[in-house]
């Protein structure tokens, strides 16, 4: 049975400062929470319409009513978990690294989390303007790879001014990267949904590539920011 206290402690953190102010954040579903049970992450609590494993000591049986009242998803996928938030690692800034500049939606973040864990990105670095990574909907959208890929928010133009490595820029007008011989160490940054990659950060940029249009009217505005982080990773692995 919930109780008042664990219902007001898991509907606050769904705001950014109550999960810095509490060192908690939220998991939803099955497959979600088995990864994250599977990692290093520390359980706080567990809800569940169905026992989960029997070795859980922090586990509660709720009815599916309940787990409506706390629930973060428009149809509830039978647990909600609460981990406490780790503290980051210390990075060895090697090899491929991603960088994103103020990346404000979630789902875009939680699928280029993803893409990292696929393509073997151990560091991805994010500017302190980039939506967090504990939101509930990045970390749905991570499928568990959260646990899995070391991410740190910090001043993104200081991180890139002290990098001793090509930084890449993702831009429309760049060099096309199909035809670039790409080295195997690197910065590669995807900038804003909207704006791109700012000013600021744009003179730290040492190349700027870019992913050709193909279409017959070259009319395509631009690329979803996750779409272009998976042909590029795709493109710096092949190479």
């Amino acid at each position: 049975m919930l109780s008042k206290s664990q219902i007001k402690l898991i509907t606050r953190l769904k705001q950014k400062k109550y999960r810095i102010a509490d060192g908690f954040f939220v998991a939803e579903g099955i497959k979600v929470i088995n990864e994250l049970l599977e990692s290093s992450l520390e359980l706080h609590l567990l809800f569940t319409t169905e026992s989960f494993k029997s070795d859980i000591k922090n586990e509660t049986l709720i009815t599916e009513n309940e787990l409506k009242k706390i629930s973060f998803l428009t149809t509830p996928n039978k647990a909600l978990a609460v981990f406490k938030i780790p503290t980051p690692k210390n990075s060895k800034y090697l090899g491929l690294i991603v960088a994103l500049d103020s990346i404000r939606d979630p789902g875009n973040l939680g699928t280029i989390i993803r893409l990292c864990d696929w393509f073997g990105i151990k560091e991805l670095v994010c500017s302190k303007e980039t939506v967090d990574c504990y939101n509930p909907k990045v970390v749905q959208a991570t499928m568990g790879s959260i646990t899995r890929v070391n991410i740190n928010y910090l001043d993104l133009n200081t991180f890139l001014a002290e990098a001793e490595m090509p930084i890449f820029g993702a831009f429309m007008d760049g060099k096309n990267v199909y035809k670039r011989e790409l080295p195997k160490a690197g910065i590669i940054i995807l900038g804003n949904e909207a704006n791109g990659i700012s000013e600021a950060i744009e003179k730290q940029v040492t190349e700027r590539i870019a992913i050709p249009r193909f279409g017959d009217l070259q009319a395509t505005e631009s690329l979803n920011v996750a779409t272009a982080t998976a042909v590029l990773l795709s493109e710096f692995r092949r190479g």
